[in-house]
C-alpha cells in the first residue's frame, strides 16, 4: 500500500527525497505511468508535484483492486475478489455485496480498509454482473436462488459463517441472508438498505398506487424491455446515475420524476463532469462491466419483487445476528427516515447516518463509512 504521509507531503509541495522517490517509482503500475512520476518527481515544482500526485491516484485507482479469482457456487460461476488481513483466521471473514447498478469494484474504498484492520474480505460479483455468470432466466433472481447462491460461496471457500455487507440491493439481500440463511451470518451492514416487514399486499401494487406506473420498479416488469433500451448508450446510463446528490430542498420538486429512470435515460444529456461522483477511469469500470454482463441480470432483481414477497410468506421476518445500519442523508431513494422502525425485526442493531452524502455513500464518504463499519466490527464482532 502507498504511504499517505508521503502523498501529503507531495500535494503541499516539499520537494521529496531520493528515498520517497524510489518508494514511488517501485510500485507495480504500468511502465508509463512509472516512467512519469520519475520525471515530475525528480525535477520538482509544485506544478510537477501536483501532476506526479495525480498519476500516483491514477496508477493505484487501476491497480489496487484484488484481480478476479473464479469459483463455481449453486451451479454457477462467480468472480470473487479478495484482501486477507487475516491469516491466523482470528474473525469472521466479511462478504461485500453490491447493488444495481454496480459490481464489486464498488467496494474498491472499502476492501483493503477493512483487511488492513484485519480481515479476510471477499467482495463477489452477483449472479448477473461482472465477470460472474449472467444466466437470463428471470426464476435465478429470487432471494431464494440469491441466498443460495451466497451459501454455496461461502461454502466453495471453506468458510461457515461471515460477516454480510451490502449496499443498495446488496443490502436488502444481506438482510435476507439472515433470515433465510441465519446459520451462516455472523453478523449483517446494511449500507444505506434498511430491513423492512412483509407489507400487506404485494410492493409493486403499492409503488404503482403511490408514485405511478412510471416508477422504475414497475417498468422493470416488462420483460427484454428496459436492458435492451440501457444498452444502446450504456456510458450515458452510467454516467446518468452516478450524479452528485440533490440537496434536500429540492427534493419535493423531484419526486415522482426522479423514479421515472427510463424516461430520465431517454431524456439525458451528457452531463457536466463536475456532477459526477466518480472520475472517467471509474465510469469506464463500469461500461467495461456492462458491455461484458448486459442489464438482464440486475433488471431481474425487481421483476422478483413481487416472488420474493410470496416467498416470505408465513417465514419468520427477525434478523437474529447483530446488526449494523448506516444510511446517508442526502440519499432520496433509501432516505434515513426510511429505518424508522427498524428495531422490531433487528433487536441487536445499531444505526448512522453520515451527513453530506447521497445514495453511492462508498464513493461519496468512504472514510466515513469505514471508520463506523471498522468500529462496529471491532466491537461486535471481532474476537
Amino acid at each position: 500500500m502507498h504511504d499517505a504521509a508521503k502523498i501529503r507531503v507531495m500535494r503541499f509541495g516539499v520537494k521529496p527525497n531520493a528515498r520517497r522517490i524510489a518508494f514511488l517509482t517501485k510500485i507495480e503500475r504500468p511502465s508509463m505511468c512509472a516512467e512519469s512520476l520519475r520525471m515530475r518527481l525528480q525535477h520538482p515544482s509544485r506544478r510537477r508535484l501536483a501532476e506526479a500526485s495525480s498519476c500516483l491516484h491514477f496508477c493505484f485507482m487501476n491497480n489496487d483492486f484484488p484481480e478476479p479469482q473464479f469459483i463455481t457456487a449453486n451451479g454457477v460461476r462467480f468472480a470473487i475478489y479478495e484482501a486477507d488481513g487475516d491469516a491466523a483466521r482470528t474473525n469472521p471473514p466479511i462478504l461485500l455485496v453490491h447493488g444495481w447498478p454496480e459490481i464489486a469494484y464498488s467496494w474498491r474504498n472499502q476492501i483493503h480498509a477493512l483487511a488492513d484492520a484485519g480481515y479476510r474480505v471477499i467482495a463477489l460479483d452477483l449472479k448477473g454482473f461482472g465477470r460472474s455468470d449472467a444466466p437470463k432466466d428471470v426464476a435465478l433472481y429470487d432471494i431464494e436462488h440469491i441466498t443460495t447462491d451466497l451459501a454455496g460461496v461461502l461454502s466453495a471457500l471453506n468458510i461457515e459463517r461471515a460477516v454480510f455487507c451490502g449496499h443498495d440491493w446488496g443490502g436488502s439481500i444481506v438482510w435476507s441472508m439472515a433470515q433465510w440463511r441465519p446459520e451462516r451470518v455472523a453478523g449483517v451492514i446494511g449500507v444505506c438498505t434498511p430491513v423492512k416487514p412483509r407489507p400487506p399486499v404485494p410492493p409493486i401494487s403499492i409503488l404503482k398506487k403511490r408514485f405511478t406506473e412510471k416508477h422504475y420498479f414497475v417498468q422493470f416488469q416488462e420483460p427484454d424491455v428496459m436492458e435492451a433500451l440501457f444498452e444502446t448508450d450504456i456510458e450515458r446510463f452510467v454516467k446518468m446515475m452516478f450524479q452528485k446528490p440533490a440537496p434536500r430542498e429540492r427534493w419535493a420538486s423531484l419526486v415522482p420524476r426522479i423514479y421515472d429512470l427510463p424516461g430520465r435515460f431517454k431524456n439525458a444529456k451528457e452531463p457536466d463532469t463536475d456532477s459526477l461522483l466518480v472520475s472517467d477511469d471509474v465510469i469506464q469500470v463500469y461500461i467495461d462491466a456492462f458491455q461484458r454482463s448486459g442489464f438482464h441480470g440486475g433488471v431481474n432483481l425487481y421483476r422478483n419483487v413481487d416472488r420474493n414477497w410470496e416467498l416470505m410468506e408465513s417465514r419468520d421476518e427477525t434478523v437474529r445476528a447483530p446488526g449494523l445500519w448506516i444510511g446517508a442523508d442526502l440519499d432520496l431513494f433509501l432516505p434515513p427516515e426510511s429505518a424508522d422502525g427498524m428495531e422490531a425485526l433487528v433487536p441487536d442493531l445499531e444505526k448512522h447516518v453520515i451527513a453530506g452524502s447521497g445514495h453511492w455513500v462508498m464513493w461519496e464518504k468512504p472514510q466515513d463509512l469505514n471508520a463506523l463499519v471498522i468500529d462496529w466490527l471491532t466491537r461486535r464482532i471481532s474476537t
